[in-house]
């Protein structure tokens, strides 16, 4: 064999390898995010997670819960595709996680497209969303379906608000926009005396948000864009779009910051590349005027 196709070889190996890696373990992501109208509070840890779709990490996700037990968070947030929007699809694994979690610390949960899908399905469907929404509801989580939550955060005012968008801007090759002011008219205004946190499982519509008036975005859907290249961007969304301007990153604009997670998990697509999954955890406090 020529030493090119020993190379070669060689590179083909550590792809493959690096690839099958990243899809059975998850990293944690730290950032770090300052407002103005936190500056009586406390830096605090917010574990955001996205993506699931109903993957394991070790027995009943242990390693993840111990993961985010670590952190002693005061927040969670989750951004939806915690389970897979399938006709008939189990919702355990999802469930069984996210009963856990309000017992670390308070929970806040809004639809991602696969729950949404599910509410769409037969009636049988239908009934086992609300049921593992009620589920979770009783559990003790915030489930946040175009709706606000308060927040307390050592007397400043800090408001969680949790979007759907229309089902329609999920079709494959489709470049949808919003309807005009869609966050007013489904959330209300924002109340710009409040830290605003916005979870919104697409970023697609970052600009949207932003212009809401949303301190600080989280967001996931993308799966980091399945590949990444090294200091850009990822690669493709799940509706065939390229290299989507917000994919696996924190990015501050103004004083607002967006927040898109990787994901925790795979689904349609099971490969990755220089993109491995992650837990993200938000070290948030009041430095920035």
């Amino acid at each position: 064999m020529e030493i090119w196709q020993l190379v070669f070889l060689g590179i083909v190996i550590l792809v493959v390898a690096e690839c099958i890696r990243e899809v059975r373990t998850f990293r944690v992501t730290r950032y770090q995010i300052s407002s103005s109208k936190l500056k009586n509070g406390k830096r605090r840890k917010i574990v955001f997670l996205s993506d699931l779709h109903n993957c394991s990490y070790g027995k009943d996700n242990k390693k993840l819960l111990q993961a985010i037990r670590n952190e002693k968070p005061a927040l969670i947030l989750v951004a939806g595709d915690m389970i897979v929007g399938k006709e008939g699809a189990t919702l355990k694994p999802a469930q069984d996680l996210m009963e856990q979690l309000p017992e670390i610390c308070d929970t806040y949960y809004a639809n991602g497209n696969h729950e949404q899908r599910m509410k769409q399905f037969s009636k049988e469907s239908r009934e086992a969303f609300e049921t593992y929404k009620a589920d979770l509801k009783r559990a003790g989580v915030h489930y946040l379906e175009n709706e606000k939550a308060e927040v307390s955060w050592d007397g400043c005012s800090v408001e969680v608000s949790g979007l759907e968008v229309p089902d329609s801007v999920y079709e494959k090759f489709q470049k949808m926009a919003l309807p005009k002011h869609y966050l007013e008219k489904t959330l209300g205004k924002a109340d710009k005396s409040k830290y605003q946190i916005l979870i919104a499982h697409n970023p697609v519509f970052m600009e949207d948000y932003l212009e809401w008036g949303a301190d600080l975005i989280v967001s996931g859907h993308l799966h980091g864009g399945v590949a990444r290249i090294p200091f850009w961007r990822g690669v493709i969304t799940p509706q065939g779009g390229l290299f989507p301007k917000y994919s696996g990153e924190m990015t501050k604009v103004g004083d607002a910051f967006a927040v898109v997670s990787k994901g925790i998990g795979i689904h349609t697509i099971k490969l990755r590349f220089l993109n491995p999954t992650e837990m993200v955890v938000l070290h948030v406090g009041g430095t920035e005027e």
